[in-house]
């Protein structure tokens, strides 16, 4: 079985999530996920509208996701690979060789991001909006 894993923090999941976990599937047979949880978003000084059992709940209802681990530091990433036989990483291109350091473990993936969404995006605009 090719299983492959991705990172993340899938806050306000959108199309482009979508269109990352449909491809990176469609590179193996089974899907982990990695999502960060709330300590390690502190500690990257990143805010998620959700929490991280939330937003696990959430990702382990798409389709796509076969299982939800999650990401509680940089340095945890040899060995998410060898615990769970991964044979692809997968990642956007806007991370590209910064993880090439797990090619010796595995296939190492950058995938196109989807133009036009981000997380980011939709705070933005959602700032802008009179209710």
């Amino acid at each position: 079985m090719k299983k492959v894993l991705t990172y993340g923090t899938f806050d306000l999941l959108h199309w482009g999530h979508i269109n990352l976990l449909r491809r990176a599937k469609e590179l193996g047979d089974y899907l982990v996920v990695a999502i960060s949880t709330d300590e390690f978003n502190d500690l990257k000084s990143k805010k998620a509208y959700y929490t991280y059992e939330q937003r696990k709940l959430i990702l382990e209802a798409v389709r796509y996701v076969d299982e939800v681990i999650p990401e509680e530091n940089w340095e945890q990433k040899i060995d998410d690979v060898l615990d769970h036989d991964i044979t692809t990483f997968v990642m956007g291109d806007d991370w590209h060789g910064k993880f090439d350091f797990l090619r010796p473990y595995c296939e190492v993936v950058y995938l196109p991001r989807t133009a036009d969404i981000s997380t980011t995006k939709i705070k933005q605009e959602l700032l802008l909006v009179n209710y």
